[in-house]
């Protein structure tokens, strides 16, 4: 015996206005499907998801779990019903795709209230600020006795809190009978799968309500339902990354991604984006306006203000990486520095290297990418431009204003720049000569 976990995932999404799948969509650099797939991973022995025809690439997002298509759109209760060849022989519990935030915890509790056997269905329920057009939860307390849709409500039931958001647990052999018993006479003539309250209930059995934050529970279903979900899952973010001994002098200007690992000491200054697949050691320095994504800085760093660091990017212990510097697949060795408008791509940086204002590695030859590598202890001088592939041996000098395109050998001194040369009078003659005084 094992428990499930069925997503529901075929819907469209038609008010996102979006050609993208709904579950698709990101909240916190991660598609939505995939935050129910790692809330689900800690709570589920087995997850199958159901996708709608020509959603290929839900598919692949679900990837390595199971996946079955709902032929024709004909409501919840029949998608959930898609998949009753995998509801296995324990507990099935059925979420909502479009539900994001739902945690891994709140889904343990659906399971464990099922198992106190006192109720054969159990659903999770809510307190929305504005509990608006959701269906009302009626019954006794931690108890269901029906939902009943916010249109066909009394002004009475209206002014309960308690609303209906998805989420329902039940055992496999149960939840596939009262499936297949939902019927579909209702305007849109579809199977909806808030009615199986109502047919469990037919059979006398107990329905309970688990109740979660709202936060946990809010449903996208429009671009604004996306920023919201977007804001609540920030707050959450930050709020671990606080009690885990970060330091964020305005959080609320901080957007991590949901894979964001940040060790304790790490300072965060105001108005910094991490994207996905950032790690960060211990008692960085990550100064203001700086964008992260899909790198690793070691134990001491300071990073920015004003820089970006792009896939690939490694920055070793105690290095610098200055304004308005950008790396991309660099590896800057610990110690070196790179304080002032710089572009390191496809590069490796030995430790202790200076790097001047306004180097360049010129990685891309309009074909392919090359990469340069700089020694330990070397120093750049500025507006450098390092034509790839390139090296620069350690301790080596490079003068400022040169365009290196050969080797250059440890401990030497490299210029390739032209002359200067100087003509004396001839800036006064050539005023003269336009008529300029």
């Amino acid at each position: 015996m094992h428990n499930t976990a069925v997503i529901l995932a075929a819907g469209l999404g038609t008010r996102m206005k979006s050609s993208r799948p709904k579950v698709l969509h990101h909240i916190a650099g991660r598609p939505m499907l995939a935050h129910l797939l790692a809330a689900c991973k800690t709570a589920f022995a087995a997850t199958v998801v159901v996708t709608g025809p020509d959603m290929d690439e839900v598919a692949r997002a679900a990837a390595p779990h199971p996946t079955v298509i709902q032929r024709e759109r004909l409501g919840t209760a029949h998608a959930a019903l898609a998949a009753a060849d995998h509801f296995g022989a324990g507990a099935v519990t059925l979420v909502y795709g479009d539900n994001p935030l739902v945690t891994g915890p709140t889904l343990q509790r659906l399971g464990a209230r099922l198992g106190a056997g006192d109720a054969a269905l159990v659903l999770l329920g809510t307190r929305p600020p504005e509990p608006g057009a959701f269906g009302r939860i009626i019954g006794p307390a931690g108890f269901a006795e029906r939902i009943v849709e916010f249109a066909d409500a009394t002004e009475a039931e209206r002014a309960i809190g308690l609303c209906n958001v998805g989420g329902f647990s039940a055992a496999a052999a149960d939840m596939r009978r009262w499936l297949g018993s939902i019927g579909n006479d209702n305007a849109k003539g579809e199977y909806y799968l808030t009615d199986l309250v109502a047919v469990a209930r037919a059979e006398g059995a107990s329905v309970a309500v688990v109740e979660a934050p709202w936060d946990e529970c809010r449903g996208v279903n429009s671009r604004a339902e996306l920023a919201a979900a977007e804001a609540a899952m920030q707050s959450r973010l930050r709020a671990a990354a606080l009690a885990a001994g970060v330091t964020m002098t305005a959080p609320e200007t901080v957007f991590l991604a949901a894979d964001t690992a940040l060790a304790a000491d790490v300072t965060i200054e105001p108005h910094v984006v991490f994207g996905p697949g950032v790690t960060v050691g211990p008692d960085v320095t990550i100064r203001a306006f700086s964008h992260l994504e899909g790198c690793a800085i070691s134990a001491g760093a300071i990073i920015g203000p004003y820089a970006r660091l792009r896939p690939g990017s490694d920055i070793g212990a105690g290095a610098h990486v200055g304004n308005f510097v950008e790396l991309k697949a660099a590896r800057l060795g610990a110690g070196a520095k790179a304080n002032h408008l710089t572009y390191l791509g496809d590069a490796e940086i030995g430790p202790r290297a200076n790097i001047g204002a306004g180097t360049i590695t010129c990685n891309y030859d309009g074909f392919a990418k090359h990469r340069t590598t700089i020694g330990a202890d070397a120093f750049i001088g500025s507006d450098v431009a390092l034509v790839a592939p390139v090296s620069v041996g350690d301790r080596a000098i490079i003068a400022a204003g040169s365009v290196i395109t050969d080797p250059v050998a440890a401990d030497a001194l490299a210029l390739a720049r032209g002359r200067q040369v100087e003509k004396p009078g001839r800036a006064a003659e050539l005023r003269m000569t336009k008529g300029k005084r």
